[in-house]
C-alpha cells in the first residue's frame, strides 16, 4: 500500500510540474525550486520529488546539473501523429503501410453481442480476432483490437495481416468499405496493454470505436483501438458557411495532398507527424 501511495504522490508531483512547464507558468531557463523546498511545498518526501524530476528529465523537459539545480528546458515541439477526423476512410492502406505493426494475437471467436450487433452478424457467426501494437519510429503508438466476420477473415492469414494492412487485405478479397461510424472518448490503460503501449498501468489514453460498412450495409470490421495521447491526436478543418441564413462552422474534406505525408521523427521524443486515419 505504501508503495502505491508514493507511487500515487510521485505521479501527482510530476504532472503538476509538467503542467506548469508546458502551459509556460515556468520559462525556459527558470530554475525549479530545490529538492527540500519542493517536498515542503507538496507534503511529500525528497525520494517523491526526485523521482518526479527523473521522469520531467526523461520527457526533455528539465535538466538537472549537479551542484546547480534543476532547470526548465524548452519544450520540445511535440508532433504527434495527427488524423483527419472528418475523413475518416482516408489513406488507411498508405498509412499501414507507413508504419510498423506487432500482432500479437490472432483466433477465429464467437463474437459478444457489442460486436455481433454493430457488424450485423447472423446467430452463431464467428469473426476473426486480431490484436495488434502499431508503431511509429520503433514507438508504440496505438493498440488494436479488430474483429471480422469470419467469412472475410478466412480470406487472408495471420502472416498477411502482420505484414500487410487490414483494409489493403479486405480489398484484395472483394470487399469494398463504403463508409464508417466511430466515437472517441478517453479510459485509462489495465496492465497488459499499458505494457504494449510502453505506459505506466492506469495512464489516461484515447478510446477510439470505428465500425466499417460495406454498401449492403453490413458491418465489415469492427475495430476498438487505444492511443498514446503523446504521440497521437485528432484534427478536423473548418471553414465558415452560410445555412438557411446563419453562420455557422462547417467540416470540410482535407485533401489527399494533405494527408498522405509521410511520418516524420521528431527529437529527442522521436515521435511523428502525420495527417490520416489508422489502421
Amino acid at each position: 500500500m505504501t508503495a502505491a501511495v508514493e507511487l500515487l504522490k510521485t505521479r501527482r508531483l510530476y504532472l503538476l510540474l509538467r503542467d506548469r512547464i508546458v502551459t509556460g507558468a515556468v520559462g525556459p531557463g527558470s530554475r525549479l525550486p530545490s529538492e527540500p523546498a519542493l517536498a515542503q511545498e507538496h507534503g511529500v518526501s525528497r525520494v517523491t520529488v526526485r523521482r518526479a524530476l527523473d521522469l520531467l528529465a526523461e520527457e526533455g523537459l528539465v535538466r538537472r546539473r549537479v551542484g546547480s539545480g534543476t532547470f526548465v528546458e524548452d519544450p520540445p515541439a511535440s508532433r504527434p501523429i495527427v488524423a483527419d477526423f472528418s475523413n475518416v476512410l482516408s489513406n488507411l492502406i498508405e498509412m499501414g503501410r507507413a508504419t510498423a505493426v506487432k500482432l500479437l494475437s490472432f483466433a477465429y471467436v464467437a463474437p459478444p453481442a457489442s460486436i455481433a450487433e454493430p457488424l450485423g452478424l447472423e446467430p452463431g457467426e464467428r469473426v476473426q480476432r486480431s490484436v495488434r501494437v502499431r508503431l511509429i519510429d520503433g514507438q508504440p503508438f496505438s493498440y488494436l483490437t479488430t474483429h471480422v466476420p469470419e467469412r472475410i477473415g478466412l480470406t487472408y492469414s495471420e502472416r498477411d495481416l502482420a505484414t500487410i494492412p487490414l483494409l489493403e487485405l479486405m480489398e484484395r478479397s472483394g470487399i469494398v468499405a463504403e463508409r464508417a461510424t466511430q466515437s472517441i472518448s478517453a479510459t485509462l490503460v489495465g496492465p497488459e496493454t499499458a505494457a504494449a503501449l510502453d505506459l505506466a498501468p492506469g495512464s489516461p489514453v484515447i478510446s477510439l470505436t470505428r465500425v466499417v460498412y460495406e454498401p449492403s450495409g453490413r458491418g465489415v470490421e469492427h475495430l476498438h483501438a487505444l492511443y498514446r495521447p503523446d504521440r497521437y491526436a485528432f484534427q478536423m478543418d473548418f471553414v465558415r458557411t452560410d445555412v438557411a441564413g446563419a453562420r455557422r462552422w462547417t467540416p470540410t474534406v482535407v485533401q489527399a495532398s494533405r494527408t498522405a505525408s509521410s511520418p516524420r521523427p521528431s527529437r529527442p521524443k522521436r515521435t511523428a507527424s502525420q495527417k490520416g486515419t489508422r489502421p
